[in-house]
């Protein structure tokens, strides 16, 4: 029965003891949080950076001004208040020094001396503006002793003993020292208050000097002045100080923000504008009301916005005018073409008739009428894109059987040329994704037989890879390569890295060109590289769902990106 009892005091020690962590880190989190929104904020926001450096600005500035003041009216006040004690004891002094002076030995000496302190130098009753303690000095000697006297409140443990020492070592002059003077709470009737503490502690100035008593050598007078009415009078200022600092803060915030808005309103207007502009509203405008500083802005941006209207629509009316010109001259071609190719298939069916002049003219008419037809589907072909007519026919396809067919149609190619053209290939991968498939394979075999063109008889390596978004392949030669700035420019029609070269597969000069918007009509990316004498590589990355987002490619584009996968085809 005991083993019940243990196990129920066990059970909410690990449940307390794991909740204190997740408190914990939800502050911790909260905190990031805020810091994070603030920073946000702060990046985003010109009028919350400019409020914010102004009210920090503001408050630093009004704060050295103010300390500085304070300190200043502090000083000036301790200053006078120094002064005024000074004079004030120094009459008392004579005075007291005058009477014992002119005692005549009636009554007795101590009789005498309280009568005197208690007339002429203690304040009168109910003033605790001014404290004193009438001692015997540090250096008295006399058989004569004379008691101390002293006011409430005060007691000779209240003098600092330095100040003692510099009173008996200079009895000529006046010696002064602040002090922070502990004395009972009163109300202001003079009686004890009721407090925690039954004390309070405040500045105040001590005044010592030595007179000569007859018969009995040498006494000290100390006088105390409380300097409450300066404490009140600081405190006051101190207030007064933190009020007309927060007003001139949240003054100068506010004119910040309200300027700040008058500016910030009108660049938010134009940005808003220009962003409706980019996006395509071509007849967006912005209000340009009124004759100052920022109605220009306005006015600037509409005559902008007209000008960039007026040249789209000049560049959208020759756009279509070099289409249809594209487009119409390739179909006008198609009819004496087939005439033509009727015509060159009989010479050349014919040719061995003929004599050797005739025949390999008709071989040559042959040969460049294959690449007249390809030049005229690739003008139709970049006829479509350019007019927004080329359509896509998806479906999942594995792009390794795309690749088996591509190496099988370029093998000839590749054997003329010497070239080992190789797929590294994983066992059982796959790569599968919703393409077309004809437009692919046209993009993959212009990259194959590029590689193998510009390749010098090189081997010639083609790499698949995939993550859950995209599918990529990379094509990579070890020939020529690429100069700096030319990978950007091998997509361009009729683009040549060197005219001066012979080409031996023929070609347009449109392949890369079609390659590339086969791509974008896939949503996907072609990328190049290249470094003379290292080769070039050629990246075709497509989403793995057809109009899926894509934001990284699996396979690296450079060596210096990362390595390649490994595998053997």
């Amino acid at each position: 029965m005991s083993s019940a009892p243990a196990t129920e005091t066990e059970d909410p020690a690990p449940t307390h003891s794991a909740s204190a962590p997740e408190s914990t880190d939800s502050g911790d989190g909260f905190l990031v949080r805020q810091a994070k929104a603030v920073v946000g904020l702060w990046r985003r926001s010109l009028r919350f950076r400019v409020v914010t450096s102004t009210l920090i600005l503001g408050l630093v500035v009004v704060s050295i001004i103010s300390l500085t003041m304070y300190r200043s009216i502090a000083d000036g006040l301790v200053d006078n208040r120094i002064n005024l004690a000074q004079a004030e004891s120094r009459e008392l002094t004579d005075d007291a020094q005058a009477g014992f002076n002119g005692y005549t030995g009636t009554p007795e000496l101590p009789v005498f001396a309280s009568n005197l302190v208690n007339r002429t130098l203690k304040a009168p009753a109910g003033d605790e503006s001014r404290y004193v303690i009438f001692t015997r000095s540090i250096d008295n000697s006399s058989d004569v002793r004379i008691p101390s006297e002293e006011s409430d409140h005060v007691n000779l443990e209240s003098i600092p003993s330095s100040l003692r020492q510099a009173v008996s070592a200079d009895p000529s002059r006046q010696q002064t020292m602040v002090i922070e003077l502990d004395r009972p709470t009163t109300d202001a009737v003079g009686t004890s208050f009721p407090r925690r503490s039954d004390s309070e502690t405040v500045p105040a100035v001590v005044v010592g000097s030595q007179i000569e008593v007859p018969s009995a050598e040498s006494y000290d007078i100390y006088f105390i002045y409380p300097m409450d009415q300066e404490e009140a009078t600081l405190g006051t200022i101190s207030r007064s100080f933190i009020l007309g600092a927060l007003f001139l803060i949240a003054l100068v915030s506010a004119i910040a923000y309200i300027v700040t808005s008058m500016i910030v309103t009108p660049v938010r207007r134009a940005a808003a504008a220009a962003e409706r502009l980019s996006s395509g509203h071509l007849n967006e405008r912005m209000s340009a009301r009124g004759h100052d500083d920022l109605a220009p802005l306005g006015q600037s941006f509409n005559e902008m916005a007209d000008n960039l209207q007026a040249q789209i629509r000049q560049l959208e009316g020759l756009s279509r005018v070099q289409q249809r010109f594209v487009s119409d001259v390739s179909h006008e071609l198609r009819t004496p073409l087939t005439t033509i190719r009727m015509a060159a298939d009989l010479l050349h069916s014919s040719r061995d008739e003929m004599d050797a002049v005739a025949g390999r003219s008709a071989e040559l008419l042959h040969d460049e009428l294959d690449r007249f037809e390809e030049l005229l589907a690739d003008l139709l072909e970049i006829s479509r894109y350019d007019a927004g007519a080329a359509v896509l026919e998806q479906d999942p396809v594995d792009l390794f059987a795309i690749i088996d067919r591509v190496v099988d149609s370029t093998a000839s190619i590749a054997d003329a040329r010497g070239s080992d053209v190789t797929v590294h290939r994983e066992a059982g991968q796959t790569a599968v994704a919703e393409v077309d498939a004809r437009r692919i394979e046209r993009v993959l075999r212009n990259l194959v037989v590029n590689a193998i063109e510009h390749g010098e008889g090189r081997p010639v390596d083609i790499w698949v890879g995939g993550d859950d978004e995209a599918v990529a392949v990379l094509v990579e030669d070890h020939g020529v390569g690429l100069k700096a700035g030319e990978a950007s420019l091998v997509f361009n029609r009729f683009w040549r890295a060197d005219p001066a070269r012979t080409r031996t597969t023929g070609g347009s000069g449109l392949g890369l060109a079609i390659a590339l918007e086969d791509a974008r009509l896939h949503h996907g990316w072609l990328q190049a590289w290249g470094e003379p004498g290292s080769g070039s590589r050629f990246r075709l990355t497509v989403p793995r769902t057809a109009g899926g987002p894509l934001t990284t490619s699996p396979l690296p584009l450079t060596p210096r990106e990362g390595d390649l996968p490994g595998g053997t085809a």
